[in-house]
């Protein structure tokens, strides 16, 4: 089996090492998906007798039609290091471990109905509805509000426009309806920023309580997307971009990656 290691390679050119360890990298990756149309993983390592000392010149991942945690889709995936410390005993017994933690350039596309799907999800809802914010209250005799059936329209230069309903527990659903900007802040955070109601479709009895319950549920968004709380485990994702382009929203940034995550 070293001998293979070091020297032996496939009829294409393949390096035999670089085979199993893409093979290795491929089946670790594809696990922290719920789903995946496809995975394709390029590990280089030259010359291969370097595998024995666990050192590779660089690994690449990308993916599409991605589903992490069962909820949240995305349409592309990829990311990209330099050289990496791997443990090469796990690797022989199947599995991808670091030696120390690494960096990585990455890029995330998510889609408008990914999006949208994503609003669905149990982790997003929970911070929509049966909201008991005494500012929202007050507008709903004390009962709790909800925001539901929340959709978004991508727009150009890093622009949204999103329309909701809310529900004030009282039987009537008041329409809400605004444009929005997007933008990074930490690296780390969404921000929805300069919302501006849009009041044309909404009842002229609504449009007064409309127009405030529109303007909180943007504060709620800008301080609900931190993907700290998204982060695969051992995996924590810095942006430095973001661009809406059609019905897509790209990120750019990198992955500080401690550790391989075993599931998404």
């Amino acid at each position: 089996m070293f001998g293979g290691l070091t020297g032996l390679q496939d009829p294409k050119g393949t390096d035999w090492g670089e085979k199993m360890l893409n093979t290795v990298a491929s089946q670790t990756i594809r696990h922290l998906f719920t789903q995946s149309e496809s995975v394709e993983v390029l590990v280089r390592c030259y010359p291969s007798s370097k595998l024995l000392q666990g050192s590779i010149d660089s690994f690449k991942m990308s993916g599409c039609g991605l589903v992490i945690r069962r909820d949240f889709a995305v349409e592309e995936m990829s990311f990209e290091t330099d050289a990496v410390a791997i443990d090469f005993g796990a690797v022989l017994s199947g599995k991808l471990n670091l030696k120390q933690p690494t960096q990585a350039i990455a890029q995330v596309v998510l889609s408008e109905d990914g999006i949208n799907q994503a609003f669905n999800a149990e982790l997003v809802k929970k911070r929509l509805v049966n909201l008991s914010v005494p500012a929202l209250t007050e507008l709903s005799g004390g009962q709790p509000v909800s925001f539901t059936e929340v959709q978004v329209q991508l727009l150009p230069q890093n622009h949204l426009r999103l329309s909701a309903k809310a529900d004030l527990n009282s039987g009537e659903l008041i329409p809400l309806h605004m444009t929005l900007s997007i933008a990074i802040e930490k690296r780390r955070r969404i921000a929805f920023k300069e919302p501006k109601v849009e009041l044309d479709l909404v009842p002229e009895a609504q449009k007064e309580i409309s127009q405030t319950l529109s303007l909180a549920l943007a504060e709620i968004l800008d301080n609900m997307v931190d993907l700290d709380r998204f982060d695969l485990d051992g995996v924590k994702m810095r942006l430095n971009r973001l661009e809406t382009e059609g019905k897509r929203l790209i990120f750019s940034g990198y992955a500080e990656i401690e550790r391989i995550p075993r599931n998404g």
